[in-house]
C-alpha cells in the first residue's frame, strides 16, 4: 500500500498549479471593445455618354438583275454568224449585233414587195388622172343634161378606192418585208451581260426559238427580307432608305452604297417575312470591285435617328430600370424608356443624362438607397457606347 507521502505530494502540485494559473489569468488585461465597422459593398461603375445615334437594320440577300430577256427567233432560217462576245458572261451594248440568220429569202421578199408597191402607186396614179378627167367631162356637159349630180361611177370613185387599197396593201407589204429583213439581226436591246447562249453557227431556228438569256447591266435587284417587328425603326417603312451592302470580293470585304426602292407589299407565306427590295445603279461600272450577280450581300438599312441616346448592356437593365451611382455614394435605381433591343444591348432615348455612372458589377440584394464604394473613385470608359453609335 501506498504512503501517505505518496499520496499527498501529487495532490499538493495540482492544486498550486491550479493557483497558479489563477493568479496569471487574475493579471491578464480584457482585450479592448472595438467599435463595429460597416463595409459596403464594392462595385465597379461606368460612365455614360448621350449622345445622337443612328438606328439600322439587318438584312441580307442575293444580286440579281432588274431586267431579265430571252432572245427568241421572230423569223426562220440558218444562222450563218454569230459575235465573238455572244459567249457566257461576254458584255455587250445597245443595239450590238449578236447574230445573223440568213436574209436571202427576206431580201428576195423585200424587192418583190416594193415591185408591187411601184405596181400599185402607178396604177393609183392612173386613176386619179382618169377620175379628174371623168369631174372635168362631167363640169363640161352638165349644162346639157337634167341630172345635177353626177353618179360615183361616173366620176370614178369605185375604181379610185379600189386602186388606192391596193397601194395601201402594197403599202404594208413592204413594211413587213423591211420589218422580216431587220428581224434576221439578233440585237442586244440594252447594256447587257450574256448569261446563256442557246445555238450554234449554223443551227435552223423558227419563230420561238431561243436564242440566249441577257441581262441588264444598268441596274441590280437585292430582296431583302425584314422582320415585321423591325419596320418600326424604318423611316416610311424604309422607301428611300440608304443601304450599305457588304460582300467579300477577291478574298476581300468590300462595301457598296445602295437604295430602297419600294416594297413587295405582303407578308412571305414561309418566312412571314416583309421583302424589302434594292437597287444599285451600274453594278459592273467599277471594274474593280464590280457587285456580280448572285453575289451573296449583308445588308444594313439606315433607320430612324435618335437625337439623344444611350446604349447599354442587356443584363444590367431588370424590369425596364438599371442601377446608377449618385454623387452621395448611394444607389439609385432610374427607369429607362427602351427604344430597341438589339445584339446584347437596350438602347434608350430617356432615363439617363450625359455622365450618370451606371452599375456594372452583380450585387446580391441591390436596393434603392444603399451605399456603395467604388476602388478608388475610377471610372471606367464606356467602350460599349462606342460599338452602337453607328447602329
Amino acid at each position: 500500500m501506498a504512503s501517505k507521502k505518496q499520496i499527498i505530494l501529487p495532490i499538493a502540485v495540482l492544486i498550486a498549479g491550479v493557483g497558479i494559473s489563477a493568479a496569471f489569468s487574475a493579471m491578464k488585461k480584457p482585450p479592448e471593445e472595438k467599435a463595429e465597422k460597416v463595409i459596403h459593398p464594392l462595385v465597379e461603375v461606368q460612365a455614360v455618354t448621350v449622345a445622337p445615334m443612328q438606328l439600322s437594320v439587318d438584312s441580307y440577300g442575293i444580286v440579281k438583275p432588274k431586267y431579265t430577256t430571252n432572245l427568241v427567233a421572230q423569223v426562220s432560217g440558218q444562222i450563218i454568224n454569230i459575235s465573238e462576245r455572244f459567249v457566257r458572261g461576254g458584255f455587250v451594248k445597245t443595239g450590238e449585233i449578236l447574230a445573223r440568220i440568213d436574209p436571202s429569202d427576206y431580201e428576195a421578199a423585200l424587192i418583190e414587195a416594193q415591185a408591187n408597191l411601184a405596181q400599185a402607186s402607178s396604177a393609183l396614179e392612173i386613176e386619179q388622172a382618169q377620175a379628174h378627167v371623168a369631174k372635168a367631162e362631167w363640169q363640161r356637159i352638165k349644162n346639157n343634161t337634167h341630172e345635177t349630180i353626177p353618179s360615183e361611177l361616173y366620176l370614178r370613185k369605185p375604181q379610185l378606192a379600189e386602186k388606192l387599197a391596193h397601194y395601201r396593201a402594197a403599202q404594208a407589204s413592204e413594211k413587213r418585208a423591211k420589218r422580216n429583213l431587220e428581224r434576221t439581226y439578233i440585237k442586244a436591246p440594252y447594256d447587257a451581260i450574256i448569261e446563256s447562249r442557246a445555238v450554234s453557227l449554223g443551227s435552223v431556228v423558227s419563230p420561238g426559238n431561243q436564242f440566249g438569256v441577257l441581262n441588264a447591266t444598268s441596274l441590280a435587284e437585292i430582296r431583302l427580307p425584314v422582320a415585321d417587328k423591325d419596320l418600326q425603326y424604318l423611316v416610311n417603312n424604309g422607301i428611300d432608305a440608304p443601304v450599305k451592302l457588304t460582300a467579300n470580293f477577291a478574298g476581300k470585304s468590300v462595301t457598296w452604297d445602295g437604295k430602297v426602292v419600294r416594297s413587295e407589299g405582303v407578308i412571305d407565306e414561309r418566312s412571314r417575312m416583309t421583302y424589302l427590295v434594292a437597287q444599285v445603279d451600274v453594278p459592273y461600272g467599277l471594274t474593280e470591285k464590280p457587285l456580280r450577280f448572285g453575289t451573296y450581300l449583308n445588308a444594313k438599312i439606315e433607320g430612324q435617328l435618335l437625337q439623344s441616346a444611350v446604349a447599354v448592356p442587356r443584363h444590367l437593365v431588370n424590369d425596364g430600370k438599371i442601377a446608377t451611382l449618385q454623387e452621395d455614394s448611394t444607389l439609385a435605381f432610374k427607369p429607362l424608356n427602351i427604344v430597341r433591343e438589339a445584339n446584347g444591348f437596350i438602347i434608350a432615348d430617356q432615363g439617363l443624362n450625359d455622365g450618370n455612372r451606371i452599375i456594372t458589377s452583380a450585387l446580391e440584394y441591390p436596393s434603392d438607397g444603399m451605399t456603395v464604394r467604388i476602388e478608388n473613385a475610377l471610372l471606367k470608359s464606356p467602350e460599349t457606347q462606342l460599338a452602337l453609335k453607328k447602329e
